[in-house]
């Protein structure tokens, strides 16, 4: 009745990219709060230290900028570990030969709207880095540049209709399911 096949290499990829997916979003969310606190703590020696590089004792480089950009990479990787465990439950049905359940359609669902989180993230850290490559350009030998990739990358709206897309078909499919299993 059932498909078991533990072997299929399709989803075995699926499955161990996934994970090394979350496991490089676990990496940066430590590196992110690592950053961030050492921000927090050596503020102080960061502005100093700024005002020594561009030469002018009064300047004040704008710490909290580092540290928002720091928080909102924070979010974006935290959101992005949550949707890759997601996958990985979603392979699993799959790999058990049962797809169509109402728990992925919530499961894409979540996905989607994960996804529609890191894009709008990306305005504001987007915003913040142009900023603060700004005063990156005061400072010599340091050249920083933002690609905002606003310009006519739409792939992850693509991605985030897609989602919500396929969560409509899931629900309608275990539905389907639903209604067949009760006639028979």
């Amino acid at each position: 009745m059932q498909d078991h096949r533990p072997n299929d290499l399709l989803l075995l990829a699926g499955k161990i990219l996934a994970i090394i997916m979350q496991i490089g979003m676990a990496i940066g969310a430590t590196a992110l709060v690592i950053v961030s606190i050492a921000l927090m703590i050596f503020q102080g020696k960061v502005i100093e230290q700024y005002a020594d590089k561009v030469g002018d004792p009064t300047v004040v480089f704008p710490i909290f900028l580092l540290i928002a950009v720091a928080l909102i990479g924070l979010g974006i990787v935290c959101a992005l570990f949550i949707f890759f465990g997601k996958l990985r439950q979603i392979i699993g049905t799959v790999g058990e030969g049962d797809p169509f359940q109402p728990a992925n359609a919530e499961r894409l669902s979540l996905m989607g709207w994960l996804m529609l989180g890191v894009q709008l993230a990306l305005i504001p850290a987007t915003v913040i880095g142009t900023r603060l490559a700004s005063y990156a350009d005061d400072m010599e030998d340091v050249h920083l540049t933002v690609d905002s990739g606003f310009e006519l990358d739409l792939t992850g709206i693509l991605i985030v209709v897609l989602l919500f897309i396929l969560s409509r078909v899931f629900k309608h499919g275990a539905a389907m399911r639903e209604d067949l299993e009760g006639t028979v």
